[in-house]
């Protein structure tokens, strides 16, 4: 291995990107693939695609702060509709996906000129990061870890059963929404590193592949933000080594690790896929349904 390549600037930048992003976006994959609403994950990457583009049209350089305010914006509205309507969170997402994606496209239809740095925003450039991405990254993580660690029993009340989590005295929606939020909050800090298109893969493939290997929440987390920053790395020293997209080798390095994850999974075979989809974290059978944060009935 030629470690030259760590003494230009751009890649220390890239490697501490894919740092960052691998775990941010690996551990909110855990949390949305827990909740069973992946398509979130496109949803965000859009909103902060067409608030990125709407700071443009106003004038700023890169879009981060009106690309905040659209990524936060949806998240706290995905939650109170799927709530306080009779929709499944997964129709409220694919309705306010549709909306960004409009949107976006009549932004980029708006914008003078070249349409080339939206395009950028779309497909990302991890080898392009700059200071501020770093930061705004590393803000995030850091506050995604810190809040995780603290409220971890909460929140895998809320993933295990979000109603009994609500009768038990723990502010299961308060949580459900901040984990909307820290969705939005790190799909926007990786955008234009990862881009608003690959994103989704990033968030999503790790925490599935993780999934196949354990059952206990805490492991999955750690395997989750290992594959991530594995696919990082592995995609940007691929990139270096083959002259090839950088973005394209992360998304196939993840793919890849899901399928090997899957294939080598040593979950238990024995059980029927009831039983299978009943076990708790701690490896326990249960006689509830399947983990997923149910909708609040009471009336």
């Amino acid at each position: 291995m030629d470690f030259s390549i760590l003494h230009y600037g751009f890649m220390q930048k890239a490697f501490l990107a894919g740092l960052l992003g691998g775990v941010s976006c690996a551990i909110t994959g855990v949390l949305v693939v827990t909740m069973r609403i992946t398509a979130i994950g496109t949803c965000m990457a859009h909103a902060a695609f067409a608030g990125a583009l709407l700071g443009m049209l106003m004038g700023s350089p890169d879009g981060l702060a009106m690309a905040f305010v659209f990524s936060l914006g949806v998240a706290g509205l995905i939650g109170p509709l799927s709530d306080r309507t009779d929709f499944a969170p997964e129709t409220v997402v694919g309705i306010v996906f549709s909306a960004m994606l409009g949107l976006a496209f009549l932004f980029i239809g708006l914008m003078p000129g070249p349409k080339s740095k939206a395009l950028n925003l779309f497909w990302g450039s991890i080898l392009t990061v700059g200071k501020l991405d770093l930061w705004v990254m590393g803000a995030v993580t850091i506050i995604l870890l810190a809040a995780l660690m603290l409220f971890f029993k909460e929140v895998r009340a809320v993933l295990c059963h979000r109603s009994v989590a609500l009768a038990a005295g723990i502010p299961a929606t308060a949580i459900y929404y901040a984990m909307l939020i820290a969705t939005g909050a790190t799909v926007t800090a990786s955008l234009r590193s990862i881009g608003g298109l690959l994103i989704y893969s990033l968030i999503i493939n790790p925490a599935a592949a993780a999934y196949q290997l354990s059952y206990d929440l805490k492991r999955i987390f750690i395997l989750a933000a290992v594959f991530g920053v594995v696919s990082c790395w592995g995609g940007l020293l691929a990139s270096y080594a083959f002259d090839i997209p950088s973005g394209a080798v992360i998304v196939m390095i993840s793919t890849l690790l899901f399928v090997l994850c899957t294939l080598f999974s040593p979950k238990k075979k024995g059980l029927s896929r009831r039983q299978r989809l009943s076990l708790n974290f701690s490896g326990e059978v249960q006689t509830t349904s399947p983990i997923a944060p149910e909708r609040n009935h009471v009336r």
